[in-house]
């Protein structure tokens, strides 16, 4: 599909390993985005030439390849480092694998460009399908994640479709060593919220994928729990430094809007 580039608003695809189902991801995202960027983060599963022969023929498609996995967040810093120097404003993030909606870019973009300063978050609908044990769990991420900002109104905290304002999440991220792996998603809506920037929340439907349908997953239940386990606790510490802060903000929120 031919569609016009957007000079300020950009798709960005962390991929590490997904296997051949990244071909058809980048295409739906191109089928209704331009540009579309795919940051490889040192797969090796051939993704990576495969990657780079669809871009040689699509102008509106730009792969990058970091030679050593760093993870999603630090292949994200990586793109958007690139994409401020080109003088982009805005990043939709979805996942390689095929469990993020391609057919609700636009929707994204448009709430996005309606309220640039907010930062978007895709909020999943799950089907029968999803794993009771992902679904279930997420549930105590958000729960830290709405107490370490005082219900600042996170509706998801892991769903990584989501569009972040680049100037902020990059300040963010350079300002601390963190959020550079499984962290990055709940970790970065929690750390703008701090700044001030809205999180506005948009139903998004998940699909996980079978393994025979091309799914790929590289979440580990020990590993990644306690990564997470270890990010809430620095989150907590630096909700207790902010408490004052965000009080202050909340009560002026309340404030504006009574009548």
């Amino acid at each position: 599909m031919d569609v016009n580039a957007s000079a300020s608003h950009l798709v960005l695809i962390p991929s590490y390993n997904p296997g051949a189902q990244v071909y058809e991801t980048v295409r739906a995202a191109r089928a209704q985005w331009a540009p579309v960027w795919v940051v490889v983060d040192g797969s090796s599963d051939g993704t990576a030439a495969g990657l780079k022969d669809m871009a040689a023929n699509d102008p509106h498609l730009k792969v990058l390849v970091l030679p050593e996995n760093g993870g999603k967040g630090a292949a994200v810093l990586h793109g958007l480092d690139l994409a401020a120097r080109q003088g982009f404003t805005h990043a939709l993030t979805m996942d390689s694998d095929g469990q993020h909606p391609a057919d609700l870019i636009p929707a994204f973009m448009a709430a996005s460009q309606q309220a640039p300063a907010a930062m978007i978050l895709g909020k999943p609908v799950f089907d029968a399908d999803a794993p009771a044990l992902r679904v279930q769990g997420r549930k105590i991420s958000n729960g830290w994640a709405n107490l370490e900002t005082l219900w600042a109104g996170i509706g998801d905290s892991l769903y990584g479709f989501r569009i972040y304002p680049i100037e902020p999440l990059r300040q963010v991220m350079r300002g601390q060593r963190w959020m550079r792996r499984f962290d990055f998603d709940p970790e970065a809506v929690v750390r703008l919220c701090w700044r001030g920037v809205r999180p506005i929340n948009l139903p998004a439907p998940v699909k996980y994928l079978r393994v025979d349908e091309g799914g790929v997953s590289h979440f580990n239940y020990l590993r990644d729990n306690t990564l997470l386990t270890w990010m809430h606790l620095r989150l907590v510490l630096g909700f207790l430094l902010r408490l004052p802060l965000l009080l202050l903000r909340r009560l002026n929120i309340l404030r504006s809007n009574t009548p």
